[in-house]
Formats: C-alpha cells, sequence, structure tokens
C-alpha cells in the first residue's frame, strides 16, 4: 500500500437534539458514531451505505465543514481536527469536496469566471493574468471551453454543472478530494462520462480520493478498498473485489444481493431485509444491524462487536465471523 495521507481515527459526530422554550438539548443524533479508516496516496477509497448511514456526514466532517463530536483526523501526518480556524482554512487548498447536487452548490448569481476565481483568490496570492490563465486551463481539463467562463449554471446541462464543481474543487490544486454521490443527481447516460473524468483527472493530478456512494456498481469499478457503512460504523471493510467475491457481514451481504447483474443467466439469491433502519437518536445497545439480521443472537442485541481482521485487512464486525 502506498503511504497514509489521510488516516481517520474512532470519528464521532453527534446533532444536538433541542426541546422546550430554553432549547435545552434533550439528546443526540449519532450520525457517525465510530469511524476509523485510511486512505493512501493515489488511492481511490470508498464508502458506501444506503441513504442515511452517516456517509455524507463521514465526509463534511473529515473536511471539518461540519465539526465532529469526537475522534482525530490526520491528513499527512497533522491533526487537523485540532487547527485552529485559520490555520484549517490554509490547510484547505490541499482538501476539497465535490457536492452530490451541482444544482444547489453552484452559486446562481456567479458566472462560471468567478467561480472558478474566488478558490483562486482565497488561498493564493495572484494576479489578474495568472488567475484567468488557470481558470481556463482548469475549465479545459473538464472538458468545457474558455468561451464559457462567461456564463451562469443556469445556462448549463446537468452533467456540465457537475463538471464546473468539479473544476472548481480542483482549480487550487488539491492532494485529496472527496466526492460525495458525484453522480446520482445525473442522467444514467451522463454518469459514465463524469466518472471517467474524476479517474482521468485523479491519474493526471495525482490525486487520493474517497468516494461516497449508495450505487455498489460504480464503487466496484473505480475503487480499490471500500468500507462498508450502517448508522454511522463502519461494518465490512477490505478491497473492493475482495468483498465483493466473498463478504463476510450479513449487510453487505443484503446489499450485494440487490445489485442488479449485466448477465441475464445469473441467478442471484436476493436477501430481503425486514424492518428499518433503527433511531440514530436512540440507537441500540449492541450491533445497529441486529433488528433487521437473521442470524443475530442475544449476544448480538446486547454486545457491540469488535473489528476482526482476516485475509488482506479484510475487517469485519459482525459476531459470527471467526478470526
Amino acid at each position: 500500500m502506498s503511504k497514509t495521507l489521510l488516516d481517520v481515527r474512532h470519528l464521532r459526530t453527534w446533532f444536538p437534539i433541542k426541546s422546550g422554550v430554553l432549547r435545552k438539548t434533550v439528546g443526540h443524533v449519532h450520525a457517525v458514531e465510530d469511524l476509523s479508516f485510511t486512505v493512501g496516496e493515489e488511492e481511490v477509497f470508498a464508502l458506501v451505505g444506503e441513504s442515511g448511514c452517516g456517509k455524507s456526514t463521514a465526509g463534511a466532517s473529515i473536511l471539518r465543514l461540519i465539526e465532529p463530536s469526537g475522534g482525530e483526523v490526520f491528513f499527512d501526518g497533522l491533526n487537523i481536527v485540532s487547527l485552529s480556524p485559520e490555520e484549517m482554512r490554509r490547510r484547505r487548498r490541499d482538501m476539497q469536496l465535490v457536492f452530490q447536487n451541482p444544482y444547489s452548490s453552484l452559486n446562481p448569481r456567479m458566472n462560471v469566471r468567478s467561480l472558478l476565481s474566488e478558490p483562486l483568490r482565497v488561498h493564493f496570492t495572484l494576479g489578474e493574468g495568472e488567475i484567468r490563465e488557470k481558470a481556463e486551463e482548469i475549465l479545459a481539463l473538464v472538458g468545457l471551453t474558455k468561451d464559457q467562463l462567461d456564463r451562469y449554471p443556469h445556462q448549463f446541462s446537468g452533467g456540465q454543472k457537475q463538471r464546473i464543481s468539479i473544476a472548481r474543487a480542483l482549480v487550487s490544486r488539491p492532494r485529496f478530494v472527496i466526492a460525495d454521490e458525484p453522480v446520482s443527481a445525473l442522467d444514467v447516460s451522463i454518469q459514465a462520462q463524469i466518472l471517467n473524468l474524476l479517474m482521468r483527472l485523479r491519474e493526471e493530478m495525482q490525486l487520493s480520493l474517497v468516494f461516497i456512494s449508495h450505487d455498489l456498481n460504480v464503487v466496484r469499478r473505480i475503487s480499490g478498498r471500500i468500507a462498508v457503512m450502517y448508522l454511522g460504523l463502519i461494518m465490512e471493510q477490505g478491497d473492493t473485489e475482495l468483498i465483493y467475491r466473498n463478504p463476510l457481514h450479513p449487510y453487505t451481504r443484503a446489499l450485494l444481493s440487490a445489485v442488479p447483474s449485466h448477465d441475464p443467466l445469473e441467478k442471484k439469491r436476493r436477501v430481503v431485509l425486514q424492518g428499518d433502519v433503527p433511531n440514530p437518536a436512540n440507537p441500540p445497545p449492541g450491533c445497529p444491524f441486529a433488528p433487521r439480521c437473521s442470524q443475530a443472537t442475544e449476544l448480538c442485541r446486547e454486545q457491540r462487536p469488535k473489528e476482526r481482521t482476516g485475509e488482506k485487512n479484510h475487517t469485519v464486525a459482525c459476531h459470527h465471523v471467526k478470526e
């Protein structure tokens, strides 16, 4: 494995629940409970799980767009959770985010030139000529032309908007990017183009990438390692192909059973989960998946499983998997 660039250790993000006239805190929503993983230089790491599992909150917390409630995030050996706002601002040139929905993430009052120039003015001391040159350069890299610099977001299609979002994230030449469901808001015909663009830019710019998605077909295509999240916790983690060939956690098996096959003759055993995701404001005391797991025992309902490590650092949090 390459040198570690990002090291997330026991990250926790809770949101307070307020009640009454005095707005007292009466509880917390456990959006991210205990998240730990590493990302190497120039590696693509994927966070996957169904809606509401906390993966987008985790991405925002890593970059401190949402302040984490606990844990540590080391970027290039430095714990960025302990940095002051000014120190964090200087670090942001190296850490960027591509948002899920380009329709809402782009300011409709700013043209493309302004959208791409603003990060350069914030993070660098450059002349107007250099800013214009860098904006044109990054726009060409994402497949658009300098003639489009003076247009506004409403004048572009959904795929073009996402290209602009990617250009805005990469214009400061970061080392690390979190892509939060970057193709889920796009037509299927456009998704492949954006994925190909991201992978080409990752290689050309030597980026490390955390790809957040619920689409397991997409994840298999682009990531080298994968972590499966459920209710703010990682259930299983390891090499992508190893997990696809031999999923150990019941939740992972249920997710993979729902992935459509390209082979019409292939017969897959569908695992249908019963019940609903537990309330993150009142998570179960044991394994968070126990209320929906057909293999759950009394031990599962009372005690949270420890992470077990198997072949090629394939880890799983389940009482029924032997070490």
